[in-house]
């Protein structure tokens, strides 16, 4: 990979241990990690002027469900509530195709890095018609962004008391088979690695107790991460007290899905008892500010979560809840919330965006390599045009949240240029949309 001189930039943001703010500095790249950082640099390499601009460390989006974008403002599915939607849109995508999976992929990924997203999960829980993991990885390669991938499921049908139709559910020993075959084929564990790979069943309601054991010794057997839902609003806990006779953090307790290699999504709903206990063990929050209010599961406790000392990320959820996949407004809409909730000093913007970078890199087990612009790190980084009309009049670059641009200048991705002047340079984007546009109108027909 070619050299990288970042030149001039009014500030930057390292979010490094001292959390140091950079005014007209430069950053060097080499070997796709940065290799110096300071003023009047030299190198005889690609140069890119950050004059006017904030520099930050790459975003790193926590949950997603990449597929959700040919299903956005899905009618019957816009006013209804977690167990509702889900009813009304598992049919639909019970009719995606391996095309589906990796358009949809291809098309919120773009959008992620336009919002200035250098790394994120994704959580693919339903496998229709020929579907593999294998379509998203696929995909993100060719965007070039740096991907944890995890492999959900779900095995508990309508006909057996759960929520997804039969047809999208499978058996419980063919996805632990399958979970083998993705982690050796794509799960890279070096440092700078831009595949990664999960065990993440779907949710304590969509699988049995003993795929949740079982998925659990799996992925500590081979050295992965594990993620699911949990707690995500009322109905989630009244499910887990009758079913299970205990709260969701309990549940997950019991069945081994505590621990620095655990990041739940969600968890709007847990109690003061089950922050202590993801605090003391470490265990990671994906915080997913627009889709509990788009679904109505209310606000998370973030700020407290923070004083406990539990690792926070964002994410932006699917894009059937959100409706959108913009990670730097997700971290906007999380200080919002917070502020509303909890008081006006509950959450800053340099706060949100912390979470939105170091955070997350630290809950997706990357906090060694990615989520700083720090020596050594991976070169992950957005810069942000502060010139336009909606920062005109800040005081404060640092305040990007406040008073900013929501869409990155340039972006990024382990030392290479995946967005530039605004726009995506590693695939055709408006050939994307218009094949997107055609998939999700053939839906919506059939619909």
């Amino acid at each position: 990979m070619a050299d990288v001189l970042i030149r001039n930039a009014q500030l930057a943001l390292t979010m490094d241990d001292a959390d140091r703010e950079l005014r007209d500095v430069d950053i060097l790249i080499s070997d796709c990690v940065i290799s110096d950082i300071g003023q009047g640099l030299v190198a005889d390499c690609e140069s890119i002027d950050a004059g006017g601009c904030l520099v930050t460390p790459g975003l790193v989006n926590t949950h997603h469900h990449l597929y959700q974008s040919l299903t956005r403002a899905v009618p019957g599915a816009q006013d209804a509530a977690l167990f509702g939607w889900l009813q009304t849109l598992y049919p639909i995508w019970a009719r995606f195709t391996p095309e589906h999976m990796r358009i949809s992929a291809l098309t919120g990924l773009a959008e992620l890095a336009l919002s200035g997203c250098t790394m994120t999960s994704d959580h693919l829980y339903l496998y229709p018609n020929g579907a593999r993991l294998d379509d998203t990885v696929e995909a993100a390669a060719e965007i070039g962004m740096r991907f944890h991938a995890t492999r959900g499921a779900m095995s508990i049908g309508e006909s057996d008391g759960g929520l997804p139709p039969d047809s999208l559910v499978e058996d419980e020993a063919a996805i632990l088979e399958d979970c083998l075959r993705v982690i050796d084929t794509f799960h890279d564990p070096s440092p700078g690695a831009m595949v990664r790979v999960g065990v993440a069943p779907c949710s304590p309601f969509s699988v049995s107790r003993e795929l949740m054991r079982d998925a659990a010794l799996l992925a500590r057997d081979k050295g992965v991460m594990m993620h699911t839902h949990l707690a995500e609003n009322d109905e989630d806990i009244a499910y887990s007290l009758e079913k299970f006779g205990c709260r969701p953090g309990q549940y997950a307790e019991e069945l081994g899905w505590t621990g620095p290699d655990v990041w739940h999504a969600h968890c709007v709903k847990l109690d003061g008892d089950e922050i202590d206990l993801f605090a003391r063990t470490r265990t990671g929050v994906a915080h997913c500010p627009c889709s509990n209010c788009r679904l109505a599961s209310g606000i998370a406790p973030i700020a407290q979560m923070l004083g406990a000392g539990v690792p926070v990320g964002l994410g932006v959820d699917g894009s059937a809840s959100n409706d959108a996949a913009n990670l730097v407004a997700e971290a906007r809409q999380a200080m919002l919330l917070q502020r509303v909730a909890f008081g006006p000093h509950a959450m800053s913007a340099r706060t949100a965006l912390r979470l939105a970078t170091r955070g997350g890199a630290e809950v997706l087990g990357r906090g060694a390599d990615c989520g700083q612009i720090a020596l050594g790190y991976r070169a992950d980084i957005a810069i942000w045009d502060m010139s336009g009309i909606e920062a005109a009049g800040n005081w404060d670059p640092a305040a990007l949240l406040l008073a900013g641009p929501t869409r990155v200048r340039d972006l990024l991705v382990n030392g290479r240029r995946v967005v530039a002047e605004g726009q995506v340079t590693t695939i055709d984007l408006p050939r994307v949309i218009e094949h997107q546009t055609r998939l999700a109108q053939a839906l919506a027909d059939r619909a």
